[in-house]
């Protein structure tokens, strides 16, 4: 069993910062890729940034230049910071993790979805 724990929203002025933080934790084999999902009210859910076990990045055009994502990957955590945030970053983001679970040779594929975090941001 693999559980995500999602730390980090809240409410912020536009133009400020906050940093998300999901920690993975379990029965963990790998983990492949980690990233963030976002969310806002009447819109489908949207990629904001990946990161993959190469550390390799991807991030919504929306955010670049503005959020960054890292891992560390001795703590099986992933954050997003975030920063110049504007008010239609406003959402619930969504930690999710992509890899294989188990231990001792009984491993399973596993991509998992936090439970969300409301970030608003106030004009």
């Amino acid at each position: 069993q693999v559980q995500l724990v999602e730390s980090g929203g809240g409410l912020v002025q536009s133009g400020g910062s906050l940093k998300l933080s999901c920690a993975a934790s379990g029965s963990i084999f790998s983990i492949n890729t980690m990233g963030w999902y976002r969310q806002a009210p009447g819109k489908e859910r949207e990629l904001v940034a990946v990161i993959r076990s190469d550390d390799s990045t991807n991030y919504a055009d929306s955010v670049k230049g503005r959020f960054t994502i890292s891992r560390d990957s001795a703590k099986n955590t992933v954050y997003l910071q975030m920063s110049s945030l504007k008010p239609e970053d406003t959402a619930v983001y969504y930690c999710n993790v992509e890899g294989t679970s188990g231990f001792n040779y009984d491993y399973n594929y596993m991509d998992l979805w936090g439970k969300g975090t409301l970030v608003t941001v106030s004009s």
